[in-house]
């Protein structure tokens, strides 16, 4: 299996460089739908890492305290908090996620709509303050994504602001920490692959608009390059890797890449966290966005994002950890 470099964005230089930058992002998207984004200001890998460490070492009855009601019937969370390795999964991962808190009873959301629903916290024991630092950490990631959507948008010709709307008022944005267990015993059928090799997350395109990533380092991811082949990619310190999800592909009818992609066994416990920037849940990402940026071209067909997302998670993807989400 070959290693294979992705596209570099320089982020730091998005003000002295933005149109070269602009360029760079577009023809990443166009061609690869992966790069890594360097220098990104106040992203603390350091920090990023401890906050997995702290959060897996805890207890499995203090994890089981945020599950989801799933897993948990005497919790109300639905959507957010802690996620258990599944059985028999070819997925074999636990999570925590949470996402911006909206003003309780806000009038433009409807009741019982558990996108929005309260993020769940663990009790901390003064070691690390994690609360704070990934509600912090959501923030600088959220404006970063914001700024290469505007560097995006400057690349297509369009408005720099293009793609704002769908994300300055109630984001559906998941900030997730995630650990990958190595198999044990005999691994399920499901999560054998070529060569040997064992799945701890199975290929799939993200069904949402944008993924930033940290790896910290730890090998296993591996993207379909263009001529079809799988490709580990390699690891680079200091660097976030980036990727589109279905939702911005879609909306640029295919222009734009998102690339299949899995994680393998690699014989070590691997860590990660993956911010997924989502559109508010009645967020406009119907196909054919860039007739809407510009008028001109095929006609704009509106479609909210929440209806599309719930119903690809559940029924489409089939993530072990949405299977049971409710319908609205």
């Amino acid at each position: 299996m070959s290693s294979f470099e992705l596209p570099v964005i320089d982020i730091s230089k998005s003000k002295t460089h933005r149109t070269e930058l602009a360029a760079a992002v577009v023809r990443a998207l166009e061609h690869t739908g992966f790069l890594y984004i360097d220098n990104a200001e106040a992203v603390d890998f350091d920090k990023m890492y401890k906050s997995c460490q702290w959060f897996f070492s805890r207890s499995q009855d203090m994890k089981n305290s945020l599950s989801r009601k799933i897993w948990n019937p005497a919790n109300s969370n639905i959507y957010r908090g802690y996620f258990p390795v599944g059985e028999n999964e070819p997925s074999r991962k636990e999570g925590f996620e949470f996402a911006r808190d909206i003003t309780p009873g806000d009038p433009e959301v409807t009741p019982g709509n558990w996108f929005y629903e309260p993020s769940v916290w663990p009790e901390e024991d003064g070691t690390f303050p994690f609360k704070t630092f990934m509600r912090d950490l959501y923030e600088v990631m959220h404006e970063l994504s914001l700024e290469i959507l505007r560097l995006t948008a400057i690349g297509l010709g369009i408005d720099e602001f293009s793609f704002e709307e769908l994300f300055t008022k109630r984001p559906c944005s998941t900030l997730r920490i995630m650990h990958y267990p190595p198999w044990t015993g005999s691994p399920p059928e499901n999560a054998r692959i070529e060569d040997g090799k064992v799945l701890t997350t199975p290929a799939h395109t993200d069904s949402t608009f944008l993924t930033l990533l940290a790896t910290f380092g730890y090998k296993g991811l591996e993207i379909v390059t263009a001529d079809g082949r799988w490709a580990e990619v390699e690891p680079r310190t200091g660097s976030l890797v980036m990727n589109i999800g279905d939702v911005f592909s879609r909306m640029m009818g295919g222009r734009f890449k998102a690339t299949r992609h899995r994680v393998v066994d690699i014989g070590v416990d691997r860590y990660s966290l993956p911010f997924f920037l989502e559109p508010k849940f009645d967020g406009d990402i119907g196909e054919n966005f860039m007739t809407k940026a510009t008028g001109e071209g095929n006609t704009h067909v509106p479609e909210q994002y929440g209806p599309y997302v719930i119903h690809t998670m559940k029924h489409v993807k089939k993530y072990f950890e949405y299977r049971t989400l409710p319908e609205f």
